[in-house]
């Protein structure tokens, strides 16, 4: 099972997401088990999880969380702008699903390189 920490400002907005991916990942027939959280969470979360995704609003942040779950040996993916519904979830989970094919090609240090300028993501 992969273990993945959605994380935003505060933890609210990653919460409403995190409801989603469960219901979509679960129709999908996903093994992945996802957490909300805050920015504030991630240093002392890192040891528990497998990925990290950001959200698009702090995108200032990233090249710092991706350094501090790089050195933890988690993935971290800067989530674009999704709805916090089934769409904007089956958006991220399509996300997920390309970062376990290729890591190595997903995981940059640049957040533009992380979003998929060729899907929508409402």
């Amino acid at each position: 099972m992969q273990r993945i920490l959605v994380i935003c400002g505060a933890g609210a907005s990653s919460s409403f997401l995190v409801h989603w991916l469960r219901k979509v990942a679960s129709t999908r027939g996903l093994d992945l088990a996802f957490q909300a959280g805050s920015r504030d969470d991630v240093s002392s979360r890192l040891a528990d999880i497998d990925v990290v995704l950001v959200g698009s609003h702090l995108a200032g942040s990233f090249p710092d969380l991706f350094s501090e779950a790089e050195a933890a040996h988690v993935q971290a993916l800067l989530m674009p702008p999704v709805g916090f519904d089934a769409d904007g979830a089956g958006a991220v989970l399509d996300l997920v699903a390309d970062l376990a094919a290729a890591p190595a090609a997903a995981s940059s240090r640049e957040p533009s390189g992380l979003q998929n300028p060729g899907r929508s993501h409402g």
